[in-house]
């Protein structure tokens, strides 16, 4: 009995230890990218990135803040577009995954396969921008954002599906159908408040999708006004790297050596980042349920 309990002991210290690794692992690389935005530029090319640097500055945050008005307005629309596109994803993955659950359904084995079958395949890159462009006519909208590529995504429908078949009993179903409600009623009074954890994780998937999506404003955005925080950062960064560069020359003069090229890079990781960092908290207990429910059943 004893040994038992030593052994218990030695295994849970040696998990501990080795989660305590990775979780430094996993933050020392943010919390060098955070110092290295707070570095003096001169410092950082001389001395490279060190978590301890001999100069502070922020002239990468200075140089992000004159372009403040642009990036509240792509902040702005990113914010939109995540909200919007999460809540619309959302929508539409549970109430398609629903039936799907349903063993009484007669093709449901069909649309499992349908579904299942689009992450096996994709129609690629041209043909979607012409389906997009020349059919939809979505190219600068806010809808060029919202719907290519994240609103419906195969894998969260069929872990909604999953969620639903292992963890909420027929026997709840067939008595709201005694009862006399009508499927959506049941759907919306029966599954979703039972579907909550699953729910939450695959809305920070999907909003975390949206958040750091760039390549749809690369694809369909050439309107300056409707960039999202990830372009503008991109585009910001490379006018950087243009007007250090040699081809400037000809068309700027002066002033240009002095731009932060290196720590302006890790200040625009630390922007993009910060929305993600203050709302996971509050989305963590449902992420660690929703991604280990089904994995033990007993």
């Amino acid at each position: 009995m004893r040994k038992k309990i030593n052994s218990a002991k030695i295994f849970h210290a040696a998990a501990f230890l080795i989660l305590l690794i990775l979780a430094i692992v996993c933050i020392l690389p943010i919390i060098l990218i955070v110092v290295a935005s707070f570095t003096d530029e001169t410092t950082l090319l001389a001395d490279g990135y060190r978590f301890l640097p001999k100069k502070y500055g922020l002239e990468a945050y200075v140089y992000l803040w004159k372009q403040s008005v642009m990036m509240f307005r792509a902040y702005k629309i990113s914010i939109s577009v995540t909200v919007i596109g999460t809540l619309i994803s959302l929508v539409l993955s549970t109430m398609f995954a629903y039936p799907l659950s349903r063993k009484d359904f007669k093709y449901r084995n069909f649309f499992s396969f349908f579904v299942f079958f689009t992450m096996l395949f994709s129609g690629g890159i041209v043909p979607s921008y012409m389906m997009w462009t020349k059919f939809f006519h979505i190219k600068d909208t806010i809808w060029a954002l919202i719907i290519p590529s994240y609103l419906m995504n195969a894998f969260n429908i069929l872990l909604i599906r999953n969620y639903y078949t292992n963890n909420i009993p027929d026997a709840l179903i067939e008595a709201a159908r005694i009862d006399g409600a009508s499927e959506f009623l049941t759907f919306r009074r029966v599954i979703i408040p039972l579907s909550v954890p699953v729910i939450a994780t695959v809305g920070l998937f999907t909003g975390l999708a949206y958040w750091n999506d760039w390549i749809n404003g690369l694809y369909y955005i050439n309107d300056p006004s409707l960039y999202s925080i990830q372009n503008l950062l991109i585009r910001l960064m490379n006018n950087i790297q243009y007007l250090n560069s040699g081809a400037a020359a000809g068309v700027v003069s002066g002033g240009t050596s002095t731009l932060p090229s290196t720590s302006v890079r890790m200040a625009i990781a630390v922007v993009g980042v910060i929305p993600v960092v203050i709302a996971y908290p509050f989305l963590q207990k449902y992420l660690i349920r929703g991604t280990v429910i089904g994995a033990v059943k007993g």
